[in-house]
């Protein structure tokens, strides 16, 4: 059977039935549609790629056990968030995996084009952008924790459409655009707070 998925028409109670009776294509379609938001939902935990990965496996391995038992199919996206966001939690504080560097350049770069100067002006760089990403961060965790996950899943690839961030972070689809409006003018505040 072709493994492509139409442009996404069907009813999410409608594609866990037909997933749960065997139907692949029902299966593509919310691998398609729940994909992005169970990836961003893993996002926050300080995971690594591979245990966000596993995460997310973990995740779509529970709802093929799950898929007959599975009482508001209507509310899939709700399920699948829970799902991996309990999934990494439990990733998370049992340690994963070990990333030896942080730094690129050690595994990737040429070794002949590594001079002294070059170097520095790197290192310069990395203590920036950490300092940058850190008031970053730092001004992200005072957000509101649904401000803090609507944001993630905003920046879930791909995209998830306003009905999946509704169905994942149970929220109206008309208070999504206001919502992350809003959590992005605090973010912002807290960054000008911090710099002032």
């Amino acid at each position: 059977m072709d493994a492509t998925v139409p442009n996404d028409p069907g009813d999410p109670a409608d594609l866990v039935k037909g997933a749960a009776n065997g139907d692949s294509s029902s299966w593509n379609v919310l691998v398609a549609r729940f994909g992005g938001l169970i990836w961003a939902v893993t996002g926050g935990y300080g995971l690594s790629h591979h245990d966000r990965s596993d995460a997310c496996q973990t995740t779509w391995l529970k709802l093929a056990e799950q898929l007959d038992r599975i009482e508001h199919p209507e509310r899939i996206g709700g399920w699948l968030a829970t799902t991996a966001r309990r999934e990494a939690i439990r990733l998370a504080r049992t340690g994963g995996r070990i990333t030896p560097t942080a730094d690129a350049y050690v595994l990737d770069a040429n070794p002949d084009e590594r001079t002294p100067e070059r170097l520095v002006l790197e290192a310069e760089q990395v203590v920036l952008d950490q300092a940058r990403m850190g008031r970053l961060l730092g001004a992200f965790e005072q957000l509101s924790g649904r401000c803090r996950h609507l944001l993630r899943v905003q920046l879930a690839t791909p995209t998830p459409s306003y009905a999946e961030v509704a169905a994942g972070l149970d929220m109206p689809i008309g208070s999504i655009g206001p919502t992350r409006a809003r959590c992005l003018k605090a973010l912002r505040a807290k960054l000008a707070e911090e710099q002032a």
